[in-house]
């Protein structure tokens, strides 16, 4: 996968969790961001935040995670003492189910599809070219 395809794909992604329907809102990426803080403000009248704590399992995924909550204006924060794997934002339940949760797991399934096929490129590339696992022996104590 090249990087513009990786890029389209996570355009889509963002457009399908928006609720663009025409394809003139399609293109508007900008609109579709403005859509989902107009929706996620109103949902906080009705459903109020509340703190979430976010255990993500990589570099990658936090990284991806504090860019989705910052570019629908959510304020992400760790407490001291906390693992630098872990994310806290406080957000409506309704949100993090309906939204931020589902876009975030399709965009994580994405970005590490692109990342496996370039990790292994580059390997193969420059250090070597089989692919093969490990071989797995049984214990014969």
């Amino acid at each position: 996968m090249r990087e513009q395809d990786l890029l389209d794909k996570l355009r889509k992604i963002e457009r399908l969790y928006s609720g663009a329907t025409t394809p003139g809102e399609k293109e508007a990426a900008a609109e579709a961001i403005a859509r989902i803080k107009r929706r996620l403000g109103e949902t906080a009248k009705v459903d109020r935040p509340i703190e979430y704590k976010f255990i993500l399992v990589d570099g990658w995924s936090k990284k991806l995670f504090i860019a989705l909550l910052r570019r629908y204006s959510l304020k992400p924060y760790r407490r001291a003492r906390q693992r630098r794997t872990t994310v806290m934002v406080k957000v409506p339940p309704s949100f993090v189910e309906e939204t931020l949760w589902p876009e975030f797991i399709e965009l994580s399934n994405v970005l590490s599809k692109y990342l496996d096929e370039v990790t292994d490129r580059v390997i193969a590339q420059g250090i070597y070219a089989d692919e093969g696992e490990e071989e797995v022996i049984e214990d014969l104590d």
